[in-house]
């Protein structure tokens, strides 16, 4: 205080003046902060911080601020993003001048501040999006997908978990509580005797060496106890990405509704594509597994076909089964018919420790065919069309790698759209199959269902009509999935040439163009999840007959595809293609006898949510109301 004194002495002030002062500063203050804070309240263009903004942004966005002539997005620097391509007419400055802004980092609603380190792939200022994307508004939208999805994950290690939901508009289907509580279950399950555990450990120890019972007295008894319970199902990969995800959904079924834990066999192609599904533990098979190869391990095939049909009539129920067995349930040029979907065979299967499953099939509909899973099946899943739907967004979180691209994406080129279209490309036959034709299906379906406009090539820009056509200032940004870049390249010249004959404005970009499909290729297969995911985020979308790709693409947006026909040489098909019955994928090679052995020519007139596919006779696929 003497120190103040002699400061306010020199200063020349009384303490009458010094009291008057700090009065007004008293009422200055904090009139001055209510004005700031209603000022950011009224208008989310107001920046009192946008210089430190800017400076946050700049080193971890690059803003596309030359549109009009580049056509291509560098991705953090790796070029995963390639041939963005788009029109330059109407709606351009708008997007030229679009600054991507973080709302998971430091700053947040422009004016305020959340915790956090600035993100890939934060969920973006809501003025942004919400004219054009409802989406975005986190308020009335659940991040837990409807109790889909557990809490007490750090957020920060798996971005998309929580931020995928701001990306798309509210699903349709809603998860069943019996499926909910089913799943909490599971998670349980699998924290108790997955990797790591104690549970695990002993287990393990047990299956591979049955006799031994050196160590077992050091262990506590619940220990034991838990470990005889814990049974173990070993996915292993065949095949690319869209199959192997529909396949691993389906093994996860089968894993829940057997009691077991669902390991994957990720190999280095498969690393740093999806975040771990389940809190306090992890699905990836250790790689000092004793079942990492499977070469020496009996087979359920050897089984069913030697010792079932010769073995004097022995059901499989009545056999001593090993402690390990494989199954390949994936189709195969002999095609045998296996029985997976019979009780008898399904019961004798619960005496074997671990199931080491391949496959390449979505095989949820011979779930729903054995009579001890139907009921189950059922109670989890009263909407049948919604199935992959609730399975694959609660296992499949893109890694913060992959989100990074997606959201950015999303962000910069998809976000402004009023309709956001995904066209889905696979041409099976290449060499037999012109690009032309293919072009020209695509086209047709596009144009004759009301998916994309055709150009007026009667007005060109400038004349009256195109005037008064470009009234409508609606905006369709085109997503083009495809191996190949002509196809994006070919259908963003179209819609260069001139207006569209409705006025509305079209977009076309495509994420990537590998040219070839790519085994073994960790990056082949995180572009192939980008654009999966993309295409996912469309309001409509337009798919190839038989494509796994598109399988996932329509079941993570609960989508209904327009699926075109499936051209194998240079030829026209009318229609072009087919409004698809439901999101889920198609079951390519259900089974071809009932479990007493008599041949069944289609499955799916025994069930009613079953039907036949649209894209291949043999295939049966679920869904819900009647059949056009």
């Amino acid at each position: 205080m003497e120190i103040l004194d002699d400061a306010i002495d020199n200063m020349g002030l009384s303490n009458k003046k010094v009291s008057k002062l700090l009065l007004v500063l008293f009422i200055v203050i904090p009139l001055v902060f209510i004005t700031t804070t209603s000022m950011c309240k009224i208008s989310n263009n107001f920046l009192p911080f946008e210089g430190f903004q800017k400076v946050l942004l700049e080193g971890r966005y690059q803003n596309d601020n030359d549109n009009n002539n580049n056509h291509s997005m560098e991705l953090e620097g790796r070029g995963i993003v390639q041939n963005m391509t788009h029109e330059n007419s109407g709606g351009g400055e708008e997007e030229k001048n679009n600054t991507i802004e973080v709302s998971q980092g430091k700053v947040q609603n422009n004016c305020t501040a959340s915790q956090g380190t600035v993100t890939d792939g934060g969920p973006k200022n809501n003025t942004q999006k919400l004219s054009t994307n409802d989406s975005k508004n986190s308020t009335t939208h659940d991040k837990f997908l409807d109790g889909l999805l557990p809490s007490g994950f750090d957020e920060s290690t798996c971005l998309s978990r929580y931020q995928s939901h701001l990306y798309r508009k509210p699903s349709n289907h809603k998860p069943s509580p019996y499926l909910i509580s089913k799943l909490r279950n599971y998670e349980e399950f699998h924290k108790r005797c997955g990797p790591n555990s104690r549970a695990y450990k002993i287990a393990m120890q047990k299956i591979t060496t049955p006799s031994s019972k050196t160590h077992h007295h050091y262990h506590h008894h619940n220990d034991n106890v838990d470990a005889a319970k814990c049974k173990y199902l070993v996915w292993t990969p065949v095949n690319g990405l869209g199959n192997r995800m529909i396949s691993i959904a389906a093994a996860f079924l089968f894993a829940v509704l057997t009691d077991r834990v669902l390991l994957v066999r990720f190999e280095a192609d498969m690393h740093g594509l999806f975040c771990e599904p389940f809190h306090g533990s992890t699905w990836i098979l250790p790689m000092n597994s004793p079942f990492w190869n499977h070469e020496n391990v009996e087979t359920y095939q050897s089984i069913v076909l030697a010792k079932v049909d010769k073995a004097r009539n022995l059901t499989l129920d009545q056999l001593l089964l090993p402690s390990v067995l494989f199954i390949n349930l994936q189709h195969t040029k002999e095609d045998p018919e296996m029985f997976f979907h019979c009780d008898h065979n399904q019961e004798a299967l619960k005496k074997v420790n671990v199931l080491i499953v391949q496959s390449d099939q979505y095989f949820v509909p011979s779930l729903f065919m054995t009579p001890s899973f139907s009921h189950d099946m059922n109670k989890m899943f009263p909407e049948k069309d919604a199935v992959f739907h609730h399975v694959g967004r609660y296992l499949f979180h893109p890694s913060n790698e992959a989100w990074g691209q997606i959201s950015k994406f999303y962000d910069t080129y998809l976000a402004k759209a009023d309709e956001r279209i995904g066209l889905q490309i696979r041409v099976f036959r290449p060499t037999f199959t012109p690009q032309q034709a293919v072009m020209d299906l695509l086209l047709s379906c596009a144009t004759s269902n009301k998916i994309l406009p055709e150009v007026d090539t009667q007005n060109p820009a400038g004349t009256t009509a195109s005037k008064v056509g470009r009234n409508n200032h609606t905006l369709k940004a085109v997503v083009v999935a495809s191996l190949y870049p002509e196809y994006g390249e070919n259908l963003r010249s179209m819609y260069l040439k001139g207006p569209t004959i409705t006025g509305e404005v079209i977009r076309v970009y495509q994420p990537s163009h590998e040219e070839k499909q790519k085994f073994k290729d960790n990056v082949h297969n995180i572009k192939a999840l980008v654009d999966m995911y993309l295409l996912s985020l469309c309001d409509v979308l337009v798919t190839s007959s038989l494509s796994t790709f598109g399988y996932v693409a329509q079941g993570f947006g609960g989508l209904k595809p327009w699926l075109l026909y499936g051209l194998v040489s240079n030829e026209t098909h009318f229609p072009p293609c087919l409004r698809d019955l439901s999101p889920e994928p198609c079951y390519h090679f259900p089974p071809q006898h009932q479990c007493n052995g008599n041949s069944k020519e289609h499955f799916a007139a025994s069930f009613p949510h079953m039907f036949e596919c649209k894209d291949y006779y043999r295939g049966v696929k679920l869904g819900d109301g009647v059949v056009h």
